[in-house]
């Protein structure tokens, strides 16, 4: 999940908010962009975002925990397309020793509330259609096999949500876990 600033002057609400991508974001493709937290820049935007929150601002953050579901999702991939070099799974976002290595230098507080989001499909197969056609690291991570790793991966990610599935009647609901994160600028 991508981080946004927002800032106000004299207490004013920002009508327009625009996010810029730095070069280095452009030119990766879109097999190895899972989210923005996983990317080699995010050192830079890190530090750029600390720049422009100003002194007692806040930055918002929504990350997943890499013992929840989509943590385990991105484990599971991992094992059949490897991240590329130097670049760390955006589930460690989710973890408080991360954030704090990434931003207690510029971080007064640094805030985290657990929340779950309840992933629902009709069944099973239905989320891996919707996940394996639009959500670009399954994706992805299916265009680069061949058809009997394509197999593999398929079981193994009914089996993921065997694990995590609570539902009992065919259809899906497996609890994502997430941080809200709220980081108060020194």
């Amino acid at each position: 999940m991508a981080a946004r600033v927002c800032s106000s002057r004299k207490g004013k609400a920002l009508k327009k908010v625009s996010c810029v991508k730095p070069r280095s974001l452009r030119r990766i493709s879109d097999a190895q962009r899972s989210a923005t937290t996983s990317l080699p820049a995010s050192a830079w935007a890190i530090a750029a975002t600390a720049r422009v929150c100003r002194r007692g601002g806040r930055i918002g953050l929504a990350n997943w925990k890499p013992d929840g579901f989509i943590g385990a999702l991105f484990k599971t991939i991992g094992r059949y397309a490897p991240p590329p070099a130097g670049v760390q799974s955006p589930a460690l976002w989710g973890t408080r020793r991360r954030l704090d290595e990434l931003f207690g230098h510029a971080a007064a507080d640094i805030a985290i509330t657990e929340k779950n989001f309840a992933f629902r499909y009709r069944s099973p197969q239905h989320w891996m259609d919707i996940f394996r056609t639009y959500y670009g690291p399954v994706h992805k991570t299916f265009g680069a096999l061949d058809g009997e790793k394509q197999a593999a991966l398929t079981r193994d990610l009914l089996d993921l949500i065997a694990t995590f599935n609570v539902a009992t009647d065919g259809t899906m609901v497996a609890p994502g876990k997430y941080i809200e994160v709220v980081i108060t600028r020194k």
